[in-house]
């Protein structure tokens, strides 16, 4: 087994927080915010389901049928895979 190393480089030599400060620098600069946000984990033990259980009771719902044919009615899925 070979073990490969790269040769170190200038940006390397860079501690990770200042490379991450520069880089989150000139995003903000091109007008990018910074935006971190908590999402359900679709890993976890019963999303499925509980998704399946969501989705039945909105087809239920008359009213929630109504906006559901609303946005189908506008919604692109064109490029959805």
């Amino acid at each position: 087994m070979f073990h490969v190393t790269k040769m170190p480089n200038e940006h390397m030599a860079q501690p990770v927080n200042s490379r991450v400060k520069k880089h989150r620098d000139q995003l903000r600069k091109s007008g990018l915010k910074l935006v971190q946000i908590w999402v359900p984990d679709v890993d976890r033990r019963g999303f499925a389901a509980e998704c399946r259980r969501q989705a039945l009771l909105v087809r239920a719902s008359s009213s929630d049928r109504r906006v559901l044919r609303q946005l189908e009615s506008v919604i692109d899925t064109g490029d959805w895979t």
